[in-house]
C-alpha cells in the first residue's frame, strides 16, 4: 500500500509539473575593454586601462495559470580580482539580480512583487541597463492591468537597509544608502495605448530621497526630498519610416552634494527619425536637448534621466549621465547613424554624435566635441561576437568640463572592446 501511495504521489506531482512551464537558461558574457578616454578625458601622462570582466547568470522561471515565478542569479567577475586559492569572492559581486512573483488576479489584472527589472519604451527614464555587467534592478511592487493594446502599471517601492538595525527595529526607518539617485520611496503610474501605426505612453513618477539633519551628532533622518518626473514617449511607424519622441519635465526637490535644492524648469526633449533605405541599410537621425543648471544656489534647472539605460543615449563612451554630469550644463546632442546588414549573420552600426552644452561653461564656451561609435556584430551557431570602437574628438569646452587642459590631455581619446555572448537554454 505504501508503494502505491508513493507512485500516486509521483503521478500527481508529474501532472502538476506538466500543467506548468519550467524554464532554465543562462548567460556567459566576457568583455575585454581598452580604455583610453572612456568616461572622461585622459591626461597624456596617464596609462590606458585594460581589463576583462565576465557576467555569468543563471535564470529559472516557473509559470502556472495562477502565477509566474522568476529567479536570476549573477556574478560579475573581473579577471584576476581574487588571489589564488581564496575561499570567498573578494569583490562580493555575487547577487540575486531578480527574484519576483507575478500573481494573476483575473480580468486583465496582475501584481508583480520583488526584485525586478523595470523597463519602458526606449528606456530613457526606466531601463534595465543591460550593457553594464551588473545591470539595474528595483525592489518594488507593481499592480498591472492589460487589455488588448492598452496597459496601466502602478509601481510602489519602499527602500530599507540593515546597516543601522537599531533604527530599523526600534526607532524608525532611516535609509542610509545614498548615491546614484538611490531612493527611499518611489511611486509611479505608467499608461500606454497602441494603435496600428502609433503608440503613446504617459509616465508620472515620484521619488523620495532620504534627508538627514546634519546639525546633530549622530545625524538623524529628517524627512524626504520628493522629485517628480512627468512625461510622454510617442512612436509612429509606417512602412520604412519611423519617428519617436520624448518629452519630460522634472520638478520638486532633490538631494545633491551641496544639500537639498529646488528643481525648477528642468526638461528633456528628444526626436529621432529612422528610415529603412534598403533591405540592408537602415538610417537614423535625431536630436536631444537636456536642460542644464542656470539657477542660483539652492535651485537647479538641470534634468537628470534617473533610471534609464543611459549608455544607449549620448554616445557609447559614457561622457554624460552615466554616474556623471548631474546638475551641470545639460546637453544638446545631434546624432546620425547607419546600420548595415553585411550578411545573414553580421551587421555594422556607425553613429556620429555632436555635443554642446545646453548652458554655457564658465568661459562662455558651449561646444563639447564629436564622438564616433562603431559596433560590429557577428552571429555564430549558438553564440554572438560583438566588437566596438569609439573615438572622441574633443572641443575646447570638453577639456574645461572634464577638468583637463588641452595641453595636458592625450592627443587620442578612444575606447575599444570585444564581447562574447552565450545564452544557453538548459530547459525550455
Amino acid at each position: 500500500m505504501k508503494r502505491q501511495y508513493v507512485i500516486l504521489g509521483l503521478l500527481l506531482g508529474c501532472l502538476q509539473f506538466a500543467q506548468a512551464q519550467f524554464t532554465l537558461d543562462g548567460e556567459f558574457r566576457p568583455r575585454t575593454e581598452y580604455r583610453h578616454g572612456f568616461g572622461s578625458i585622459i591626461p597624456d601622462a596617464a596609462d590606458a586601462g585594460f581589463g576583462i570582466s565576465t557576467r555569468a547568470r543563471l535564470n529559472a522561471g516557473f509559470t502556472t495559470e495562477a502565477y509566474k515565478f522568476y529567479l536570476s542569479l549573477q556574478d560579475v567577475m573581473v579577471w584576476g580580482e581574487n588571489r589564488q586559492i581564496l575561499p570567498y569572492d573578494q569583490n562580493n559581486s555575487f547577487a540575486v539580480f531578480e527574484a519576483w512573483a507575478e500573481l494573476n488576479l483575473g480580468s486583465g489584472f496582475s501584481t508583480k512583487l520583488g526584485r525586478q527589472v523595470i523597463s519602458y519604451d526606449d528606456q530613457r527614464i526606466f531601463g534595465g541597463l543591460d550593457w553594464a555587467q551588473q545591470g539595474r534592478n528595483h525592489d518594488a511592487g507593481l499592480i498591472k492591468y492589460k487589455k488588448e493594446k492598452f496597459m496601466i502599471d502602478l509601481g510602489l517601492a519602499f527602500s530599507q537597509d540593515y546597516s543601522n538595525p537599531t533604527g530599523f527595529v526600534n526607532t524608525g526607518t532611516a535609509y542610509n544608502t545614498t548615491g546614484f539617485f538611490s531612493y527611499k520611496t518611489m511611486q509611479y503610474l505608467y499608461l500606454k495605448q497602441a494603435w496600428e501605426n502609433f503608440s503613446g505612453s504617459l509616465l508620472l513618477l515620484n521619488n523620495g530621497f532620504q534627508n538627514f539633519d546634519t546639525t546633530v551628532t549622530p545625524n538623524v533622518a529628517d524627512g524626504t526630498s520628493n522629485l517628480q518626473t512627468i512625461g510622454t514617449h510617442l512612436e509612429y511607424k509606417n512602412g520604412s519610416l519611423g519617428l519617436a519622441a520624448n518629452a519630460f519635465i522634472q520638478t520638486g526637490k532633490e538631494q545633491l552634494a551641496a544639500g537639498e535644492v529646488d528643481v525648477k524648469g528642468a526638461y528633456l526633449l528628444g526626436l529621432d527619425l529612422t528610415y529603412k533605405a534598403t533591405a540592408k541599410v537602415g538610417l537614423g537621425a535625431g536630436i536631444e536637448i537636456i536642460s542644464g543648471n542656470d539657477k542660483a544656489a539652492g535651485e537647479t534647472s538641470a534634468f537628470f534621466p534617473l533610471y534609464g539605460t543611459n549608455h544607449k543615449f549620448n554616445g557609447f563612451m559614457d561622457y554624460f549621465y552615466v554616474g556623471n554630469h548631474a546638475n551641470s550644463i545639460g546637453l544638446f546632442d545631434i546624432h546620425a547613424s547607419a546600420n548595415f546588414t553585411l550578411s545573414e549573420t553580421s551587421s555594422l552600426l556607425v553613429k556620429a554624435l555632436n555635443f554642446s552644452g545646453e548652458q554655457e561653461l564658465a568661459s562662455g564656451e558651449k561646444s563639447l566635441g564629436t564622438e564616433l561609435d562603431l559596433v560590429f556584430t557577428k552571429k555564430f551557431k549558438g553564440y554572438n561576437m560583438v566588437l566596438g570602437y569609439s573615438h572622441m574628438f574633443a572641443a575646447d569646452g570638453m577639456y574645461e568640463l572634464k577638468g583637463v587642459t588641452e595641453a595636458n590631455a592625450s592627443d587620442t581619446q578612444n575606447w575599444a572592446w570585444a564581447m562574447l555572448v552565450i545564452k544557453p537554454k538548459f530547459l525550455n
